[in-house]
C-alpha cells in the first residue's frame, strides 16, 4: 500500500545513477587474460517512447582468478562502432593482458575485438551449435549434436581437429551447409585449446555470463 511520488522515484534514481557511474568508470588494475562479451536486447524508455536497445556486458577474469563484471552499457544497436567505443573505454580504464576474448559471431563485435584488443578470439560453441541446428531438420538434431559436441570435449587440440574432420566427412553430402560451417569455423571454435586444460570448460562459450543475463532479465521484467 506504499505510494511513492514521481519526484521521490527520480530522487532515488539519481542517487543510484551516481553509484552506477562510479562502477562503470572505476579504474581496472592488473591483467585480465580472459574477456567474455555479450549483448541482449532490452526495452528502454527513450524520449517518451519504449524502444529496443542493446545492453552489452563485459565479464573479465583477473590474473588472480577473480571473475568480475567490468562494465555494462546501452547502445542503439550492436554495431561495430558501438562495440569499438565500448572496448576502447575498457582499455582507457586500464584493461590490459587480454589473451582470449569469447563472444558470439557478431561481425561488428569480432571486428572491434581485432581492432582494439588484438587478442585471440573464441567463438561461443553453444551459439555455434545452435546455428548448426538451425540448418537441419528437427529429426537430424540428435545426430548433429552427437557429432559436434565431442569436438569440444576432446583431450587435445589434435584430437579435436580429428573429430571435426570426421564430422565434416560424415556430414558432407548429407548436410553440406553444416559441413561447410564446421570447416570454415575450425580456428574460431577451437581457439580455447591453446590455453590451460583446466580452463577449457569455462572458455569455450559465453555461458559464464548466462546467470548474469538471467538476473538482468528478471529485474527488467519486474520493472516493465
Amino acid at each position: 500500500g506504499l505510494r511513492i511520488s514521481k519526484s521521490e522515484v527520480s530522487r532515488v534514481c539519481e542517487a543510484l545513477d551516481e553509484h552506477v557511474e562510479a562502477f562503470r568508470t572505476r579504474p581496472l588494475e592488473g591483467r585480465y587474460p580472459y574477456l567474455f562479451l555479450d549483448a541482449k536486447m532490452e526495452k528502454v524508455r527513450d524520449g517518451g517512447r519504449v524502444v529496443a536497445k542493446a545492453l552489452v556486458v563485459a565479464h573479465g577474469v583477473h590474473e588472480t582468478g577473480r571473475r568480475e563484471i567490468l562494465s555494462i552499457d546501452v547502445g542503439e544497436a550492436e554495431t561495430e562502432a558501438f562495440w569499438t567505443e565500448f572496448l576502447r573505454g575498457l582499455v582507457k580504464r586500464g584493461l590490459t593482458g587480454v589473451q582470449l576474448a569469447i563472444s558470439d559471431a557478431h561481425a561488428g563485435l569480432k571486428a572491434a575485438i581485432a581492432k582494439v584488443l588484438g587478442s585471440s578470439w573464441q567463438r561461443c560453441t553453444v551459439h555455434f551449435l545452435r546455428d548448426c541446428l538451425g540448418h537441419a531438420r528437427k529429426d537430424q538434431h540428435g545426430l548433429l549434436a552427437a557429432l559436434i559436441r565431442p569436438i569440444f570435449n576432446a583431450d587435445s587440440l589434435d584430437q579435436a581437429r580429428d573429430r571435426l574432420s570426421e564430422a565434416v566427412a560424415h556430414l558432407d553430402g548429407r548436410m553440406g551447409k553444416v559441413a561447410a560451417l564446421l570447416e570454415d569455423a575450425e580456428v574460431d571454435i577451437l581457439a580455447f585449446y591453446a590455453f590451460p586444460a583446466g580452463h577449457w570448460k569455462k572458455l569455450r562459450s559465453t555461458n559464464p555470463l548466462e546467470r548474469f543475463n538471467k538476473e538482468i532479465g528478471r529485474r527488467t521484467d519486474v520493472v516493465g
